[in-house]
Protein backbone atom coordinates (compact mmCIF):
# COMPACT_ATOMS: atom_id res chain seq x y z
CA UNK A 1 0.00 0.00 0.00
CA UNK A 2 2.86 2.54 1.01
CA UNK A 3 4.46 1.42 -2.16
CA UNK A 4 1.43 1.88 -4.72
CA UNK A 5 0.89 5.76 -3.17
CA UNK A 6 4.75 6.35 -3.28
CA UNK A 7 4.33 5.52 -6.67
CA UNK A 8 1.47 8.50 -6.93
CA UNK A 9 3.33 10.90 -6.06
CA UNK A 10 6.25 10.15 -8.28
CA UNK A 11 3.93 10.31 -11.03
CA UNK A 12 2.20 13.11 -10.42
CA UNK A 13 5.22 14.73 -9.28
CA UNK A 14 6.62 14.38 -13.11
CA UNK A 15 3.12 16.65 -14.24
CA UNK A 16 5.87 19.79 -13.76
CA UNK A 17 9.08 18.36 -14.48
CA UNK A 18 11.06 21.28 -15.46
CA UNK A 19 8.80 23.60 -14.72
CA UNK A 20 9.62 26.31 -12.22
CA UNK A 21 7.41 27.07 -9.83
CA UNK A 22 6.43 30.63 -10.26
CA UNK A 23 5.19 33.48 -7.51
CA UNK A 24 1.45 33.26 -6.51
CA UNK A 25 -0.78 35.03 -8.85
CA UNK A 26 -2.26 38.38 -8.39
CA UNK A 27 -5.47 38.49 -7.49
CA UNK A 28 -8.28 39.32 -9.97
CA UNK A 29 -9.80 42.74 -9.78
CA UNK A 30 -12.95 42.53 -8.01
CA UNK A 31 -13.99 46.32 -8.80
CA UNK A 32 -14.62 46.70 -12.06
CA UNK A 33 -17.24 48.31 -13.59
CA UNK A 34 -17.13 46.39 -16.68
CA UNK A 35 -18.75 43.07 -15.43
CA UNK A 36 -22.38 41.97 -14.66
CA UNK A 37 -24.42 43.45 -11.75
CA UNK A 38 -24.35 40.92 -9.04
CA UNK A 39 -27.54 41.07 -8.81
CA UNK A 40 -28.67 41.09 -12.75
CA UNK A 41 -30.69 37.75 -13.50
CA UNK A 42 -28.67 35.03 -15.24
CA UNK A 43 -29.13 34.10 -18.84
CA UNK A 44 -31.26 31.32 -20.53
CA UNK A 45 -29.20 28.38 -20.75
CA UNK A 46 -27.70 27.01 -24.30
CA UNK A 47 -27.20 23.35 -23.57
CA UNK A 48 -30.39 21.25 -24.41
CA UNK A 49 -32.13 20.49 -21.24
CA UNK A 50 -31.85 16.81 -21.78
CA UNK A 51 -27.83 16.54 -22.23
CA UNK A 52 -27.92 18.67 -18.72
CA UNK A 53 -30.25 16.10 -17.08
CA UNK A 54 -28.34 13.02 -18.69
CA UNK A 55 -24.81 14.25 -17.30
CA UNK A 56 -26.39 14.61 -13.66
CA UNK A 57 -25.84 11.35 -11.47
CA UNK A 58 -27.45 10.92 -8.04
CA UNK A 59 -28.02 8.25 -5.65
CA UNK A 60 -29.60 8.05 -2.16
CA UNK A 61 -32.82 9.23 -0.65
CA UNK A 62 -33.43 12.84 -1.91
CA UNK A 63 -35.20 13.73 1.58
CA UNK A 64 -33.69 11.61 3.88
CA UNK A 65 -30.10 12.04 5.47
CA UNK A 66 -27.59 14.40 6.08
CA UNK A 67 -26.74 17.48 3.48
CA UNK A 68 -26.84 16.57 -0.23
CA UNK A 69 -23.97 17.11 -1.98
CA UNK A 70 -22.87 17.83 -5.20
CA UNK A 71 -19.44 16.62 -6.71
CA UNK A 72 -17.87 18.34 -8.94
CA UNK A 73 -14.78 17.08 -10.85
CA UNK A 74 -11.27 18.33 -11.80
CA UNK A 75 -9.87 18.96 -15.05
CA UNK A 76 -8.88 16.06 -17.06
CA UNK A 77 -11.40 13.87 -14.75
CA UNK A 78 -14.61 12.54 -15.12
CA UNK A 79 -16.50 11.91 -11.57
CA UNK A 80 -16.13 8.16 -11.69
CA UNK A 81 -12.17 8.79 -11.90
CA UNK A 82 -12.43 11.19 -9.47
CA UNK A 83 -14.78 10.51 -6.69
CA UNK A 84 -16.18 6.90 -6.93
CA UNK A 85 -13.45 5.13 -5.17
CA UNK A 86 -13.32 8.01 -2.20
CA UNK A 87 -15.99 10.22 -1.57
CA UNK A 88 -18.88 8.46 -2.87
CA UNK A 89 -17.88 5.41 -0.72
CA UNK A 90 -18.17 7.74 2.32
CA UNK A 91 -21.17 9.56 1.28
CA UNK A 92 -22.97 6.18 0.57
CA UNK A 93 -22.10 4.92 4.00
CA UNK A 94 -23.35 8.14 5.89
CA UNK A 95 -26.22 7.82 3.77
CA UNK A 96 -26.15 11.44 2.23
CA UNK A 97 -27.86 11.95 -0.47
CA UNK A 98 -24.75 12.84 -3.51
CA UNK A 99 -24.92 13.62 -6.89
CA UNK A 100 -22.21 13.79 -9.70
CA UNK A 101 -22.29 15.64 -12.68
CA UNK A 102 -20.26 14.64 -16.32
CA UNK A 103 -18.67 17.49 -17.57
CA UNK A 104 -17.46 17.90 -21.43
CA UNK A 105 -14.16 16.29 -23.16
CA UNK A 106 -13.18 14.86 -19.08
CA UNK A 107 -13.27 19.08 -18.01
CA UNK A 108 -11.12 19.88 -20.66
CA UNK A 109 -13.87 21.72 -22.44
CA UNK A 110 -15.15 25.79 -22.14
CA UNK A 111 -15.38 26.17 -18.34
CA UNK A 112 -18.28 28.76 -19.45
CA UNK A 113 -20.09 25.79 -20.73
CA UNK A 114 -19.12 23.75 -17.22
CA UNK A 115 -21.60 26.18 -15.42
CA UNK A 116 -24.27 25.77 -17.42
CA UNK A 117 -23.90 21.88 -16.48
CA UNK A 118 -23.53 23.36 -12.48
CA UNK A 119 -26.47 25.49 -12.89
CA UNK A 120 -28.61 22.46 -14.36
CA UNK A 121 -27.62 20.80 -11.17
CA UNK A 122 -27.85 23.02 -8.59
CA UNK A 123 -31.38 23.36 -9.37
CA UNK A 124 -32.15 19.89 -9.77
CA UNK A 125 -30.86 18.88 -6.50
CA UNK A 126 -32.95 21.58 -4.86
CA UNK A 127 -35.87 20.92 -6.65
CA UNK A 128 -35.44 17.12 -5.80
CA UNK A 129 -34.35 17.46 -1.78
CA UNK A 130 -35.99 20.73 -0.79
CA UNK A 131 -32.80 21.64 0.69
CA UNK A 132 -29.95 23.84 0.19
CA UNK A 133 -27.05 21.96 -1.34
CA UNK A 134 -23.50 21.40 -0.42
CA UNK A 135 -20.88 21.55 -3.53
CA UNK A 136 -17.56 19.58 -2.97
CA UNK A 137 -14.98 20.19 -5.89
CA UNK A 138 -11.38 18.97 -6.80
CA UNK A 139 -9.52 21.38 -8.45
CA UNK A 140 -10.98 22.92 -10.86
CA UNK A 141 -14.28 21.95 -9.71
CA UNK A 142 -13.78 23.53 -6.27
CA UNK A 143 -13.60 26.76 -8.51
CA UNK A 144 -16.56 26.55 -11.15
CA UNK A 145 -19.50 26.36 -8.90
CA UNK A 146 -18.53 30.06 -8.41
CA UNK A 147 -19.24 30.37 -12.24
CA UNK A 148 -22.50 29.38 -11.81
CA UNK A 149 -23.21 31.06 -8.20
CA UNK A 150 -21.64 34.53 -9.92
CA UNK A 151 -23.90 34.74 -12.89
CA UNK A 152 -27.01 32.81 -12.09
CA UNK A 153 -28.43 34.15 -8.90
CA UNK A 154 -31.27 32.31 -8.03
CA UNK A 155 -28.79 29.45 -7.59
CA UNK A 156 -27.22 31.27 -4.66
CA UNK A 157 -30.45 30.51 -2.29
CA UNK A 158 -29.62 27.25 -3.55
CA UNK A 159 -26.77 26.23 -2.23
CA UNK A 160 -25.42 26.61 1.64
CA UNK A 161 -21.84 25.26 1.09
CA UNK A 162 -18.77 25.74 -1.13
CA UNK A 163 -16.00 23.45 -0.47
CA UNK A 164 -12.64 23.60 -2.41
CA UNK A 165 -9.86 20.67 -2.21
CA UNK A 166 -6.92 22.85 -4.28
CA UNK A 167 -9.24 25.25 -5.68
CA UNK A 168 -7.88 26.87 -8.93
CA UNK A 169 -9.64 30.10 -7.35
CA UNK A 170 -7.39 32.62 -8.73
CA UNK A 171 -5.82 30.35 -11.59
CA UNK A 172 -2.17 28.84 -11.80
CA UNK A 173 1.10 30.02 -13.31
CA UNK A 174 2.46 26.53 -14.53
CA UNK A 175 0.07 26.70 -17.62
CA UNK A 176 2.72 28.53 -19.19
CA UNK A 177 3.61 26.64 -22.01
CA UNK A 178 -0.19 28.29 -23.42
CA UNK A 179 1.06 31.31 -25.32
CA UNK A 180 -1.34 33.05 -27.09
CA UNK A 181 -0.79 32.90 -31.28
CA UNK A 182 2.16 30.28 -30.29
CA UNK A 183 0.80 27.14 -28.83
CA UNK A 184 -2.64 25.25 -28.80
CA UNK A 185 -4.41 24.54 -25.24
CA UNK A 186 -7.42 23.09 -24.61
CA UNK A 187 -10.65 25.68 -22.97
CA UNK A 188 -9.92 24.94 -19.97
CA UNK A 189 -6.36 25.14 -19.41
CA UNK A 190 -6.43 28.83 -21.18
CA UNK A 191 -9.39 29.53 -18.68
CA UNK A 192 -7.05 28.39 -15.54
CA UNK A 193 -3.97 30.49 -16.32
CA UNK A 194 -3.60 32.95 -14.13
CA UNK A 195 -4.92 36.64 -15.31
CA UNK A 196 -7.14 34.99 -17.60
CA UNK A 197 -10.09 36.84 -19.02
CA UNK A 198 -11.95 34.18 -17.30
CA UNK A 199 -10.37 34.58 -13.58
CA UNK A 200 -11.22 38.33 -13.90
CA UNK A 201 -14.15 37.83 -14.79
CA UNK A 202 -14.82 34.82 -12.15
CA UNK A 203 -13.53 37.10 -9.20
CA UNK A 204 -15.44 40.16 -10.21
CA UNK A 205 -17.35 42.80 -8.03
CA UNK A 206 -16.95 40.00 -5.23
CA UNK A 207 -16.11 36.38 -4.79
CA UNK A 208 -18.34 35.09 -2.37
CA UNK A 209 -22.02 35.38 -1.20
CA UNK A 210 -24.31 35.88 1.75
CA UNK A 211 -25.70 32.94 3.28
CA UNK A 212 -23.14 30.86 1.69
CA UNK A 213 -20.07 29.38 3.55
CA UNK A 214 -16.87 28.77 1.46
CA UNK A 215 -13.82 26.13 2.84
CA UNK A 216 -11.02 26.45 0.69
CA UNK A 217 -8.44 23.37 1.82
CA UNK A 218 -5.20 23.83 0.31
CA UNK A 219 -1.54 22.20 0.62
CA UNK A 220 1.68 24.15 0.82
CA UNK A 221 3.17 21.09 -1.74
CA UNK A 222 0.75 21.96 -4.20
CA UNK A 223 2.77 22.03 -7.73
CA UNK A 224 -0.47 22.94 -9.73
CA UNK A 225 -2.00 25.41 -7.90
CA UNK A 226 0.24 27.48 -6.15
CA UNK A 227 -0.08 28.27 -2.86
CA UNK A 228 -2.03 31.34 -1.88
CA UNK A 229 -3.54 33.31 -2.68
CA UNK A 230 -4.08 31.07 -5.89
CA UNK A 231 -7.02 29.14 -3.81
CA UNK A 232 -7.67 31.54 -1.13
CA UNK A 233 -11.08 34.12 -0.84
CA UNK A 234 -11.27 37.00 0.60
CA UNK A 235 -14.00 39.26 -0.89
CA UNK A 236 -17.95 39.18 -0.41
CA UNK A 237 -20.14 38.82 1.77
CA UNK A 238 -20.28 34.97 2.02
CA UNK A 239 -18.70 33.57 5.46
CA UNK A 240 -14.76 31.80 4.09
CA UNK A 241 -12.10 30.19 5.63
CA UNK A 242 -8.64 29.27 3.56
CA UNK A 243 -7.29 26.24 5.65
CA UNK A 244 -3.64 24.83 5.01
CA UNK A 245 -3.40 21.50 5.36
CA UNK A 246 -0.69 21.66 7.40
CA UNK A 247 -1.50 23.57 9.82
CA UNK A 248 -3.59 20.52 10.89
CA UNK A 249 -1.29 17.81 9.85
CA UNK A 250 1.77 19.44 9.54
CA UNK A 251 3.30 16.71 7.63
CA UNK A 252 0.44 15.46 5.62
CA UNK A 253 2.62 14.43 2.20
CA UNK A 254 0.23 15.00 -0.76
CA UNK A 255 0.44 17.38 -3.09
CA UNK A 256 -2.60 18.56 -5.74
CA UNK A 257 -4.10 15.33 -7.52
CA UNK A 258 -3.96 13.35 -3.54
CA UNK A 259 -5.14 16.26 -1.93
CA UNK A 260 -8.57 15.89 -3.31
CA UNK A 261 -8.26 12.70 -3.46
CA UNK A 262 -6.53 10.37 -0.69
CA UNK A 263 -5.29 13.15 1.94
CA UNK A 264 -6.85 11.96 5.40
CA UNK A 265 -6.24 15.74 6.38
CA UNK A 266 -8.48 17.04 3.68
CA UNK A 267 -11.30 14.58 4.26
CA UNK A 268 -11.29 15.52 7.72
CA UNK A 269 -11.47 19.23 7.07
CA UNK A 270 -14.16 18.40 4.75
CA UNK A 271 -16.34 16.65 7.01
CA UNK A 272 -15.89 19.45 9.92
CA UNK A 273 -17.39 21.81 7.06
CA UNK A 274 -20.08 19.40 6.10
CA UNK A 275 -21.02 18.79 9.94
CA UNK A 276 -20.95 22.19 11.25
CA UNK A 277 -22.74 25.39 10.92
CA UNK A 278 -20.21 27.60 8.90
CA UNK A 279 -16.93 26.81 7.33
CA UNK A 280 -14.41 24.50 8.26
CA UNK A 281 -12.23 25.42 11.51
CA UNK A 282 -8.77 24.51 11.36
CA UNK A 283 -9.08 23.95 15.43
CA UNK A 284 -11.61 21.51 15.99
CA UNK A 285 -10.57 18.77 13.20
CA UNK A 286 -9.71 15.20 15.04
CA UNK A 287 -5.80 15.16 14.61
CA UNK A 288 -6.29 11.62 14.73
CA UNK A 289 -6.04 11.46 10.92
CA UNK A 290 -2.96 12.69 10.77
CA UNK A 291 -1.77 9.68 11.94
CA UNK A 292 -4.19 8.10 8.47
CA UNK A 293 -2.16 7.07 5.25
CA UNK A 294 -5.60 7.65 3.63
CA UNK A 295 -9.08 8.82 3.46
CA UNK A 296 -12.15 6.64 4.70
CA UNK A 297 -13.58 4.85 1.72
CA UNK A 298 -10.44 3.91 0.06
CA UNK A 299 -9.95 0.25 0.43
CA UNK A 300 -6.30 -1.07 0.94
CA UNK A 301 -6.88 -4.42 0.14
CA UNK A 302 -8.72 -3.16 -3.22
CA UNK A 303 -5.33 -1.98 -5.53
CA UNK A 304 -7.97 -1.53 -8.22
CA UNK A 305 -9.34 0.91 -6.28
CA UNK A 306 -6.50 3.20 -7.41
CA UNK A 307 -7.09 2.33 -11.13
CA UNK A 308 -8.97 5.30 -11.69
CA UNK A 309 -6.78 8.13 -10.71
CA UNK A 310 -4.06 6.33 -12.50
CA UNK A 311 -5.73 5.93 -15.66
CA UNK A 312 -6.54 9.81 -14.96
CA UNK A 313 -2.95 10.72 -14.39
CA UNK A 314 -1.47 10.45 -18.16
CA UNK A 315 -4.80 12.96 -18.97
CA UNK A 316 -3.49 15.43 -16.23
CA UNK A 317 -0.36 15.39 -17.91
CA UNK A 318 -1.82 17.10 -20.97
CA UNK A 319 -3.26 20.17 -18.76
CA UNK A 320 0.66 21.34 -19.03
CA UNK A 321 1.55 20.01 -22.13
CA UNK A 322 0.16 22.21 -24.72
CA UNK A 323 -0.98 21.29 -28.18
CA UNK A 324 -1.74 17.58 -27.75
CA UNK A 325 -5.60 16.42 -26.14
CA UNK A 326 -7.12 12.61 -26.13
CA UNK A 327 -10.29 14.28 -24.68
CA UNK A 328 -11.56 15.59 -28.14
CA UNK A 329 -11.33 19.25 -26.63
CA UNK A 330 -10.99 21.37 -28.85
CA UNK A 331 -7.23 22.91 -29.41
CA UNK A 332 -7.49 27.12 -29.12
CA UNK A 333 -5.01 29.19 -29.85
CA UNK A 334 -5.85 31.74 -27.46
CA UNK A 335 -8.87 31.70 -24.50
CA UNK A 336 -12.33 31.71 -25.85
CA UNK A 337 -14.38 34.06 -25.64
CA UNK A 338 -16.13 35.62 -22.78
CA UNK A 339 -19.60 35.19 -23.14
CA UNK A 340 -21.88 38.57 -23.43
CA UNK A 341 -23.50 38.26 -19.87
CA UNK A 342 -20.58 38.24 -18.39
CA UNK A 343 -20.58 42.16 -19.14
CA UNK A 344 -22.06 45.05 -17.43
CA UNK A 345 -23.78 45.91 -21.09
CA UNK A 346 -25.30 43.11 -21.20
CA UNK A 347 -26.51 40.66 -24.18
Amino acid sequence: MRRLLTCLLLLTASLTAGATLAPAPARADTTSPSYAPLDRPGPRLTVPAATLDAALQCHGDPKAGPRPVLLNPATSVTPEENYSWNWAKVFTKQRRYHCTVTMPYHTFGDIQVAGEYLVNAIRRMYARTGRRIAILGHSQGGMSGRWALRFWPDTRAKVAEVIGMAPSNHGTTVLAGCITGLTTCVPAVWQQRAGSAFMKALNSRAETFAGIDYTNVYTMLDEVVVPPPSSGLTTGAGRIVNVRVQDVCPLDPYEHVMTGTVSPATYAIVMDALTHDGPARASRVDRKWCSQLYMPGIDPADVAGFAPILTALPNLLLTVVPSVTLSGAPLLKKEPALRCYVYAAGC
